[in-house]
């Protein structure tokens, strides 16, 4: 579970949660031993992102030119041609009254 620091001690630290109880929510703040947590990494996209483009825009101002650091969708994919496969005509086999009797195909 995600939540914010707010206190440290010797060899825990304390955390604020948000949990559900019946219809709302409310911030809990416990302590948790040191063991226990881990780093979130939801930021560390966006901060490589951020830094990534800072440097493109430093390079693009000393050149003088302006750049877009949006993100692009990745966009539709190329277009290629299917190879046909043979076409084999199938037609039934003419009933024949002589060979049902002796027993079919």
């Amino acid at each position: 579970r995600t939540g914010r620091v707010w206190n440290v001690t010797k060899r825990a630290i304390g955390v604020e949660v948000n949990k559900q109880v019946g219809n709302r929510i409310i911030a809990k703040r416990i302590h948790v031993r040191i063991e226990h947590v881990q780093q979130s990494r939801c930021q560390e996209e966006l901060k490589l992102r951020v830094k990534k483009n800072d440097e493109l825009k430093a390079a693009a101002k000393a050149k003088g030119e302006i750049i877009s650091t949006k993100r692009q969708p990745e966009g539709p994919k190329p277009g290629f041609m299917v190879d046909g496969a043979t076409i084999e005509t199938v037609t039934p086999i003419p009933y024949d009254v002589t060979n049902d009797l002796k027993g079919g195909y």
